[in-house]
């Protein structure tokens, strides 16, 4: 076995993660000599002025590093001063994450078109119904009209997205008023993603804006044309062709794998590469050849966002989150872990050559060396999937190393649209967020809480995240979860309705009227789209505010790494949630536009950001929050009310 690049510094493997399965593989991995990312982490020593975004390197008088201890004694060789320099960091971050998801959005509409034209064959249209409701609330008239020319037309509509130069995206039409009155106001409506993002760039190269209040307006921009613009396009028209989620139960962490299956594991963020392999395993020629090497069949997996986005949809099983993705391929039963694009790390590579594992691109976007590369196509997927099939079934046919695959296995209800909620809600005639709303204002629920994203080898894997929830949920908040941190929940067991017992009284009693869990999952990461539409249902609903400013909401990324995660905080801080981030955050406290983020931008009425580590200091952050908007709205009184038992009900009589 091929050895990896060793480390000098090791801590115990239950230091490094919470979750058994990854942390049995962590120490098998280091007895077999095999460096894992979470061991990398602790052996890597981060830049102390890097980490505070106190450095510059946009061009080549520099690179030019500010003292964090005296940011202002200094600024860079072309006068910039920190504000300026973390500004424009931040701009290029969310800049990146942006154009990260509008090329997924873009993508999945081009496979849209693709369908419509007739040039893509093995995937159609899902739900017609969505597809009529999305056309009829962007102005498209539906009536006496084909599915094919609706479709056609809401094609071209949310093409806007990403090539208006001028003009507001499509979607600006879901914003409630107030909170659309006020970008407008600021400038700051997203015009075409291709054009925010162009303008960032250029706006963050030396000499150019050098006003960080200026770049923030920019910045907040570029953010909403992820949130409003190509994260919901991705997320809508998913939908479409693939179906709407409804609540499903599926089975969670590294004991889905089956040793006398053929396993394959599809890690990434591209619904159609899954959807193609969906089909090659059930193909009849696929499963008999799989017999005829000896196994009882094929095992699909998923994990990361497109593993949550299929298990939410499908009900595929999910082997772990970002964290685990090399933890798994230590098990030696995987036989093809197949990537398309995001959260992918190269280390896969090493690690999967380790244990004779086929590790295959499929993405032009993402290659990785030392991996073998098959192009998906849309056109014809079957092309890619059979020769990964091909490959898979020999190399279980094969099989040369030890397999040891953690018995860990979590069941949990996921697949929690935001028109499944509304149905959940209020029944197939009346569908609404009003009762939601309802049990806000009397004070059984206290506010709802968005926990997503990443998980970062800095933190103990999935521990902010299961423990911030347990705290939200026993105090009467309910939680709404994406991505990675739909998968800690999932692995710790509060994606059950019986999970309820967990929440506070009033949380519990709507819980168990309702038969929900106290957390729900939505699906991956782009999938956060989601959550601004409930918050628009919620004011729409009425009694909770004008604009999304107004709600009792938070939203937290825990464990957050990327720069997709500072982009979908800035596009909810944008939008008027407050949104605390765990870990730590790329901007000097002390500084003029560190006050800004944190405090400035809820004083011209939006969110504004926060920042805590301990799970219970982010949870008391998140409730007192949510406390002062219910003060705000004159709703929290309504939390005093006293529960009597049937003794006091008789005394009272």
């Amino acid at each position: 076995m091929p050895k990896d690049i060793p480390v000098t510094k090791q801590v115990p493997a239950s230091d490094l993660t919470t979750c058994e399965a990854t942390r049995q593989m962590l120490e098998k991995a280091r007895k077999d000599g095999v460096v894992l990312n979470l061991d990398r982490a602790v052996d890597m020593k981060p830049c102390p002025i890097g980490v505070e975004s106190a450095c510059c390197k946009h061009c080549f008088m520099g690179p030019c590093r500010i003292n964090p201890r005296d940011p202002y004694k200094k600024v860079g060789i072309c006068g910039a001063t920190i504000d300026t320099i973390t500004a424009r960091n931040l701009a290029r971050n969310v800049a990146t994450g942006s154009a990260s998801h509008n090329d997924h959005g873009q993508h999945i509409l081009h496979l849209f078109k693709g369908i419509i034209e007739k040039s893509v064959t093995d995937f159609s249209i899902a739900d017609t119904r969505k597809l009529q409701n999305l056309a009829t609330e962007l102005g498209i008239d539906t009536e006496d009209r084909s599915v094919e020319d609706v479709a056609k037309d809401l094609c071209d509509e949310l093409e806007k997205t990403f090539s208006n130069v001028d003009g507001e995206m499509p979607f600006m039409k879901r914003v409630p008023a107030a909170t659309l009155e006020l970008w407008r106001k600021d400038g700051i409506v997203p015009r075409g993603a291709m054009k925010e993002v162009m303008e960032m760039m250029s706006r963050t190269h030396i000499g150019c804006d050098q006003d960080y209040n200026h770049l923030m307006k920019q910045i907040s921009r570029t953010a909403l044309a992820d949130g409003w613009g190509g994260s919901m396009v991705a997320t809508e028209l998913s939908d479409i062709m693939f179906g709407t989620p409804s609540p499903i139960v599926a089975e969670v962490n590294m004991g889905v794998l089956k040793e006398d299956h053929v396993n394959v594991i599809v890690h990434g963020h591209e619904p159609a590469m899954f959807e193609g392999m969906l089909a090659g395993v059930n193909d009849p020629f696929f499963i008999q050849a799989a017999k005829d090497k000896g196994a009882a069949g094929i095992n699909l997996v998923g994990m990361c966002c497109s593993g949550a986005e299929m298990m939410s949809r499908h009900g595929i099983p999910h082997a772990g989150n970002f964290s685990s993705t090399e933890a798994v391929l230590v098990t030696g039963a995987v036989d093809a872990m197949v990537v398309d694009i995001q959260c992918i790390k190269q280390g896969l590579a090493q690690v999967a050559k380790c244990y004779d594992t086929h590790l295959i691109t499929t993405s032009d976007r993402a290659h990785i060396e030392g991996a073998t590369h098959i192009q998906f196509d849309e056109t014809d997927p079957r092309t890619c999937t059979d020769e990964v099939l091909i490959k898979a079934i020999s190399r279980f046919g094969s099989r040369s190393q030890p397999i040891q695959i953690p018995n860990q296995v979590q069941k949990g209800i996921q697949g929690f649209s935001h028109e499944y909620i509304e149905y959940m809600l209020g029944g197939t005639f009346r569908g609404s967020y009003s009762p939601l709303n309802d049990n806000i204002i009397n004070g059984r629920i206290r506010g709802v809480a968005g926990v997503v994203g990443c998980t970062n080898p800095k933190v103990k894997q999935d521990y902010v995240h299961v423990e911030l929830v347990r705290e939200l949920i026993k105090n009467d908040v309910l939680v709404l979860q994406t991505g990675c941190s739909q998968i800690a929940l999932s692995k710790a067991g509060f994606l059950t309705p019986e999970a309820a017992a967990l929440a506070g009284p009033g949380l519990s009693e709507v819980c168990e009227t309702v038969g929900m869990p106290p957390v729900l999952g939505l699906g991956s990461c782009v999938d956060n789209t989601r959550i601004l539409i409930a918050a628009s249902a919620m004011v729409k609903a009425g009694g909770l505010g004008n604009s999304i400013a107004d709600l009792p909401a938070a939203g937290c990324a825990p464990e957050w790494m990327s720069e997709k995660a500072l982009a979908i905080g800035q596009y909810f801080v944008s939008s008027g949630v407050y949104t605390v981030f765990g870990v730590g955050f790329p901007a000097l406290s002390g500084t003029r536009f560190h006050d800004l983020l944190f405090n400035g931008l809820e004083q011209q009425g939006y969110g504004k950001w926060g920042m805590a580590k301990d799970p219970i200091e982010i949870a008391r952050l998140m409730i007192d929050h949510i406390d002062k908007k219910r003060s705000q709205l004159g709703i929290d009184k309504a939390r005093e009310r006293v529960l009597v038992d049937m003794n006091d009900r008789r005394a009272l009589a």
